[in-house]
């Protein structure tokens, strides 16, 4: 596998060009409702344009990404742009962590310094980790597939042969959002390398292999399923639209910064535990980074066709199929959906559980300390 280390350098033109675009915006009426019952609010859209055009600064946010470790290789033909941070402890033990849409590899950065580094945070050196974060198929500095049929199996076969190639033989798998459904799959087609996972995201495709046909659904499950519907019904329509009419989308996102930040920003503050204010959490330098990520390198259309993907291949399991390796799930009370521990039981072998005190979808830039913690616990015991 051939690696190089890779730096982002955007260069000045597209800067100029994305600020030209924001500031001719074309902006839409305003509807008589109030702020966010229908989508993103306008006034905070417009600060937010505002600010992006006019005070948000690329540069240092790039050298801030760039202080990372990145690289680029040609995995199994397909190139993959990844940080690789190096623990910083007497054994570091080698974890992929991978991000979900609306998303990136920037949401780790704070969770790298406390996975990588534990005694910086007082905790045990013991528990260092060697993290591997690579950006997905078509996210980012990863180069969209050529080929129809990359879902989140074929993207944990990709990350399979890239913890090979940089030496990891075995390793540990971490997740939310898609992320969480590519460690699913690696753990379910990569049992005898993959030593355990830790998911803060159940996939809504996930259908247990000992289904209700065989094992009656608990009180507990049933309202699971009927939340998750109604959640479907109202709060799921850029889902729908990503996973039937992709390139229709990306029209125009790819098109309009502004309408890329109203598809994106919305989604921050509706699945975060922000109390309705979306800056209480997210600094807009932070909103703005990860939007100009996909805004920098033309990827909204190619990122959301992995949903398009995931609906052809959805995380199903058949009749007596179970996951081997052990998973562990941190249960965020803002997250977007709330299985019961028997729903994921009936397929996984669950072996922490832990109801959270607080935080949301994004969990690792929410709450970085929590997440750490039971990651940290999780593979203290797998280690070995």
């Amino acid at each position: 596998m051939q690696i190089e280390p890779f730096q982002i350098a955007v260069p000045d033109a597209d800067i100029d060009d994305l600020r030209r675009r924001i500031r001719a915006t074309r902006w839409a009426p305003a509807t008589p409702s109030p702020a966010w019952q229908q989508g993103a609010d306008s006034a905070w859209l417009r600060e937010l344009a505002e600010y992006w055009a006019e005070r948000f600064d690329w540069r240092e946010a790039e050298r801030r990404l760039n202080l990372q470790p990145q690289f680029l290789a040609e995995v199994d033909g397909q190139r993959v742009h990844f940080v690789h941070r190096r623990g910083v402890g007497p054994a570091c033990y080698p974890l992929v962590v991978t991000h979900g849409w609306p998303g990136s590899f920037f949401e780790f950065h704070a969770l790298l310094d406390r996975l990588c580094d534990p005694a910086a945070f007082g905790c045990d050196p013991a528990d260092a980790f060697d993290v591997v974060v690579p950006s997905l198929p078509g996210f980012a500095f990863s180069l969209a597939p050529v080929e129809p049929g990359t879902s989140a199996f074929q993207v944990a076969d990709l990350w399979a042969s890239l913890m090979r190639g940089l030496g990891y033989e075995h390793f540990g798998a971490q997740g939310g959002d898609l992320g969480a459904g590519v460690s699913i799959a690696l753990a379910a087609r990569h049992r005898e390398r993959v030593d355990g996972i830790h998911l803060n995201f159940l996939p809504s495709s996930y259908e247990p292999a000992n289904g209700a046909a065989q094992t009656p659904l608990t009180p507990a499950e049933e309202t699971y399923l009927r939340e998750k519907n109604e959640w479907a019904a109202l709060e799921g329509g850029y889902a729908h639209m990503h996973t039937t009419k992709p390139q229709t989308l990306a029209a125009s996102l790819n098109d309009s910064p502004v309408g890329l930040a109203a598809w994106i920003g919305e989604k921050f503050r509706a699945w975060s535990d922000c109390d309705e204010n979306v800056e209480q959490v997210f600094s807009k330098d932070e909103l703005l980074t990860n939007i100009s990520l996909y805004w920098h390198t033309q990827s909204i259309g190619s990122a959301i066709q992995m949903y398009w993907e995931n609906r052809l291949q959805p995380m199903r399991f058949a009749e007596g199929q179970r996951v081997v390796p052990p998973v562990g799930f941190a249960h965020f009370p803002k997250e977007i959906n709330h299985p019961p521990r028997t729903w994921l039981e009936r397929t996984f072998d669950v072996v922490q559980w832990t109801d959270m005190p607080s935080g949301g979808h994004f969990a690792a830039m929410e709450k970085p300390d929590l997440l750490a913690a039971e990651i940290r616990k999780m593979f203290r015991k797998l280690r070995a």
